[in-house]
């Protein structure tokens, strides 16, 4: 199951990596940057629960602690590229990288990992794979 979990995950990684794309092309030149973003989050959110839709079945979680342990793992994998990858790859400030979970500003980037975390086991009981 973890192998699973770890290909689906780069495969919401490719979805949250054109997400992004959209949303610097698109969405913010069109809206602004606050909108822009939080447009993008909830793009994400729904792009994320609908994958996880579909492949929940193929991941297998075959109760709500496996399907927990997934959402769990998938949120450290998460922060671990975002913090990691944003930092010390991309040069950004730790206050930079933080600033996306700042709700007084209206970003509602928490949601992702919220949702991330979630996914594997809501969906799974969506579809009657766990109870």
């Amino acid at each position: 199951m973890w192998w699973k979990a770890i290909l689906f995950w780069f495969l919401l990684m490719v979805l949250a990596i054109g997400n992004g794309t959209v949303r610097l092309k698109f969405i913010i030149p069109f809206t602004g940057l606050t909108a822009g973003l939080a447009i993008s989050t909830v793009m994400l959110c729904a792009l994320i629960l609908g994958a996880t839709w579909l492949g929940i079945g193929w991941l297998g979680p075959s109760n709500a602690k496996q399907a927990w342990s997934i959402g769990v793992f998938w949120l450290v994998l998460t922060l671990v590229f975002e913090f990691g990858a944003g930092h010390f790859l991309f040069k950004k400030s730790w206050s930079e990288l933080l600033l996306d979970y700042d709700l007084t500003k209206g970003r509602i980037w928490v949601l992702v990992p919220i949702v991330t975390t979630l996914a594997p086991w809501w969906m799974a009981k969506l579809r009657g794979l766990v109870d």
